[in-house]
Order: C-alpha cells, then sequence, then structure tokens
C-alpha cells in the first residue's frame, strides 16, 4: 500500500503518534510519505518526553521515508530548510495525494 500522512498539528503527541504510525507502515514494507502543512511544519523538532515527535521522524527518514514541507507555511514561521523535510509547494502535497493509496490527517 501507498501511504501519505499529512501533519498539520504541532502538538507532540498527535506529531508522534503520526510518525510511529508511519514508521510501523515502513517496516511492514509499505511505501509511505509525510508532508507537512500549517503547524505541522514544526513537528520534526518536538522533542517533548515521552512524546520525542524528533526521534520518530529521525527514524523514518533514516529507513528511507519521504517527508516534505509546505515553503509558505515554513516562511510564515521563520523556519528555513533542513535535512529532515526539504521546502515543498502545494503541487508536491497534491501528487502524494494522487500517488498515495490512503491518505490519513492530523
Amino acid at each position: 500500500m501507498k501511504l501519505g500522512i499529512l501533519i498539520e498539528t504541532n502538538e507532540p503527541e498527535k506529531a508522534w503518534n503520526a510518525t510511529r504510525l508511519a514508521n510501523a507502515a515502513l517496516k511492514k514494507g509499505h511505501a509511505v510519505k509525510i508532508f507537512l502543512m500549517s503547524a505541522g511544519v514544526e513537528a520534526p523538532t518536538l522533542d517533548a518526553e515521552p512524546y520525542s515527535a524528533k526521534a520518530q521522524f529521525e527514524a523514518f527518514t533514516f529507513a528511507g521515508g519521504l517527508v516534505q514541507a509546505c515553503g509558505t507555511c515554513l516562511n510564515s514561521r521563520d523556519q528555513g530548510k533542513s535535512k529532515v523535510c526539504p521546502r515543498s509547494t502545494m503541487a508536491d502535497c497534491l501528487e502524494m495525494v494522487e500517488w498515495a493509496d490512503k491518505m490519513l490527517t492530523c
């Protein structure tokens, strides 16, 4: 299955659970892509114990998962690009939606 996950939250527990699911899907052999939008562009830096979304994002990208972040949303939060999530566009988000067999949002 091809799974697309759209993360729009900077709540540590929600971002942590979304990336845990992404990691579980990768381990089962599914193709997974994550797109960060709105406050979700902050998710890869969230390191609140016990919900370290940061660690989950690092594991996800290390395992070959793709994370993209809305460039407009990054700009509105004065955030630059990072190794974990390259700056992307709404066209990239749409490509993920078209690619995915299933989409999840949080």
